[in-house]
């Protein structure tokens, strides 16, 4: 029997002694491999003598033909070129409809706005199924944060700082705010990430952007091209953004306040020094902990919350004062370690010298509240010091 079905679908299942078919009839070859897809896939289909008819080319693939290969080659390419085209046709199209109508292309609203009802959708076949268009309308509770973000920025807040006082007045993140479209996320609290990228989207002047980000293809290994590609997200540079003509949707800034947010730095007082800066990691959510000066000496802390353990503080800390009299012990261990050897090391006795050396040997380390421990990862298991 011969099947005629698309590659893709039968060739899981070719290894099947029961599969139910002995060969595969290709329609269309122009639109069936892509580039060197056929090199790939049709050896498969010979190792389990299944057979691959292409009525373009009179009838089956001969493996041994020369001639039949070639065609396969061309039609591979003739696919490739289709693509391409089809990619420069929808960029060009959505380029259009975001700079000359602002339309609102899709995604997750960013924070401070939800979606709306636009009405039907414009391509009759689509809303005779019921499809319907989206706009971006404000949302009252979030778009007052990104006021405060923005205000609290102008005036020399820094992103830190401005987290900080966010989750201190109990405000949810973004992702805790609308839990049902960021799935993705934990919903832990505010970071300098977030606040970076709400002070840094120009969509919330009211103007519709696109092109942010994009997909590319990159080899799965460099070093077997036969495993082909994968498909990942990348931001792109800011003037390939696609920005509206017009006001697409309610501005929460306007562009002044915009720009001076862009161009405004943090004010910075008497700058202090933190040896443990970058190293140290909290072992209940593993989030870097952050610098934190109290009673003129320097402090490490998590201050987000950890629901599981109810018994902590909101915020966790700890004083760098007790830590650095541990260090050279967890570093001397962390070093044999890694040199398989039992040759003792050379530790430095300053202090400052042995963060250098962790940070060297790419070593973190993580403080443990609970056990009241500071741990860092070797290679037979942990190392764990114990502060008490």
């Amino acid at each position: 029997m011969v099947a005629a079905a698309g590659v893709g679908a039968v060739a899981d299942g070719v290894e099947d002694p029961d599969r139910g078919f002995e060969a595969v009839v290709i329609g269309e070859p122009q639109r069936v491999f892509y580039d060197n897809q056929f090199g790939l896939v049709f050896p498969l289909f010979e190792h389990f003598d299944v057979g691959l008819w292409v009525p373009e080319v009179g009838g089956p693939i001969d493996p041994n033909s020369e001639a039949h290969s070639l065609i396969m080659s061309v039609y591979a390419g003739m696919s490739r070129a289709e693509r391409r085209r089809i990619q420069v046709r929808v960029r060009s199209a959505m380029i259009a409809q975001v700079e000359r109508e602002g339309r609102f292309l899709g995604g997750r609203p960013p924070y401070g706005y939800r979606l709306a009802d636009a009405g039907p959708h414009r391509n009759p076949a689509l809303a005779a199924l019921g499809a319907r268009r989206h706009r971006l309308e404000l949302d009252p509770r979030a778009a007052s944060v990104v006021e405060r973000i923005f205000a609290m920025r102008i005036a020399g807040y820094g992103a830190r700082r401005i987290a900080g006082a966010l989750d201190a007045d109990g405000i949810s993140c973004p992702s805790a705010h609308d839990p049902a479209r960021n799935r993705h996320r934990s919903a832990a609290g505010w970071t300098t990430g977030t606040v970076l990228a709400i002070l840094g989207n120009p969509r919330y002047t009211g103007h519709e952007v696109w092109n942010k980000q994009s997909k590319t293809e990159v080899l799965i290994d460099p070093h077997n091209v036969g495993l082909g590609v994968r498909t990942s997200m990348r931001w792109n540079p800011s003037e390939e953004w696609v920005s509206s003509s017009k006001m697409a949707h309610p501005a929460i800034v306007n562009d002044e306040e915009f720009e001076r947010a862009q161009h405004t730095h943090a004010i910075r007082g008497e700058r202090r020094t933190y040896l443990l800066k970058g190293l140290l990691r909290c072992a209940l959510c593993g989030r870097r902990m952050e610098g934190a000066w109290n009673n003129g000496r320097a402090n490490y802390r998590c201050h987000h919350p950890h629901a599981a353990h109810s018994e902590l503080p909101g915020t966790i800390s700890i004083r760098e004062d007790r830590l650095l009299p541990h260090l050279a012990a967890l570093l001397f261990r962390a070093t044999i370690e890694s040199r398989g050897c039992i040759t003792p090391p050379s530790i430095p006795r300053d202090t400052n010298q042995q963060a250098t050396v962790c940070r060297r040997l790419g070593l973190t380390l993580r403080y443990d509240r609970l056990a009241q421990s500071l741990i860092v990862g070797g290679q037979q298991g942990d190392i764990i010091v114990r502060l008490i």
